[in-house]
């Protein structure tokens, strides 16, 4: 059980101890009431925001305890320019990735999808719009749009892909049961290097992410902007990434490689 969750049944049963305990001995004070309320509704936000807490949804944060190397993913692609740039420094070191796409980019670009199939690269879904409100969202919101993105991977490559990461990296309730129905595996991210951001710079993106480099770490990178076309620093921080794997003997390795393995051992 994920510590989110264990929070979370600790957190309600205390709620309802409270409950039981104002039936049967009369009310508690409203200061008390207020403060476990708001508690009680920060920790629910704060499954929502954190994903590595894995409160709503099984999460994978990090490879299976004997693996070995990197996971390398990249969010909000693909970019006809920049994706390209990401491949092609791949390649050149021998290094397998996880690009998590965005259906509607995805269909906007099937050429490109179907190169980071052909040069041995996993694809994800990113959601179709990457809406930045998803975890408000109704369940049959979150259902039609989830469905749709894998419909386009799955239209595209001839394979149904099964890993998502959220868009922002929030989950809900409603988007943990429909990852169940249509059997995607969460993946979070262990090492982050925060270049999606606009001011982002690429010296000290690669710092962050090299910072963290070790067996096992899933490292969360982005080929392509959000919502424009601008470079996002990861792409030109990420040849200082990969000569740091080399320098420590660390491969690039697939997150559905991973999971696969771990199956299979377990």
């Amino acid at each position: 059980m994920s510590i989110g969750r264990a929070l979370l049944y600790a957190a309600s049963a205390g709620a309802i101890a409270l409950a039981v305990r104002s039936v049967l001995l009369g009310p508690i004070s409203l200061t008390v009431a207020a403060v476990a309320i708001a508690a009680y509704v920060g920790l629910l936000l704060a499954g929502v925001f954190i994903l590595r807490l894995g409160m709503y949804a099984d999460v994978i944060c990090r490879g299976p305890s004997e693996a070995r190397g990197v996971a390398l993913t990249f969010d909000d692609g693909p970019s006809p320019v920049h994706t390209r740039a990401v491949l092609d420094l791949l390649d050149a070191e021998g290094v397998k990735a996880t690009f998590f796409v965005i259906g509607r980019k995805a269909e906007a670009h099937p050429a490109l999808v179907q190169e980071i199939a052909a040069r041995g690269h996993a694809l994800g879904v990113h959601g179709y719009a990457h809406d930045r409100l998803f975890s408000l969202r109704s369940e049959r919101f979150i259902e039609a749009d989830l469905a749709r993105a894998v419909e386009v991977l799955e239209r595209l490559t001839g394979k149904r892909p099964t890993l998502v990461r959220p868009p922002v990296g929030h989950t809900s309730p409603p988007m943990a049961r429909i990852f169940q129905k249509l059997e995607l595996e969460v993946v979070g991210w262990s090492v982050r290097g925060f270049d999606g951001l606009g001011s982002a710079r690429p010296e000290k993106v690669a710092e962050r992410v090299i910072s963290g480099l070790g067996d096992g770490a899933i490292v969360l990178l982005h080929d392509a902007a959000e919502r424009d076309d601008h470079e996002p620093a990861g792409v030109k921080a990420l040849p200082r990434i990969l000569q740091a794997m080399r320098n420590k003997d660390l491969v690039g390795v697939r997150v559905d490689r991973w999971i696969a393995e771990a199956d299979v051992t377990g």
